[in-house]
């Protein structure tokens, strides 16, 4: 489902990319450039980007950042404290896309339970 999800988005954002390849290439230019280890490493700012993905109730945004997070390095421990001070910030909307995450880590972890 959320691989699904993560190729129907790219098949859409290469028709966006197509029709408006300078708003694009800057988009992934500023996208790329923020995830650049520095004072924040890859895995901190994937779990950053996870949580805001939640807060904003992206499921987009869940499907390329569970994934991202969990090559990063990030373990399904420190994907679910990223959850719950997100939920703690955001409150039940949170919590209910919070299991979409769930979801996600379980596809992405090859149906293992976190």
């Amino acid at each position: 489902m959320y691989t699904e999800q993560i190729n129907h988005i790219k098949s859409y954002t290469a028709k966006l990319a197509a029709a408006m390849p300078d708003a694009m290439k800057a988009f992934y230019s500023l996208s790329r450039a923020s995830s650049i280890p520095g004072a924040l490493d890859t895995k901190t700012k994937e779990l950053i980007a996870l949580a805001i993905g939640v807060a904003k109730h992206c499921d987009g945004c869940i499907a390329f950042h569970t994934r991202a997070a969990l090559q990063a390095g990030a373990t399904p421990e420190e994907i679910m404290e990223t959850l719950m001070v997100t939920v703690a910030m955001d409150g039940g909307p949170a919590l209910m896309y919070a299991t979409h995450v769930l979801e996600a880590l379980e596809e992405f972890s090859q149906g293992q339970a976190p």
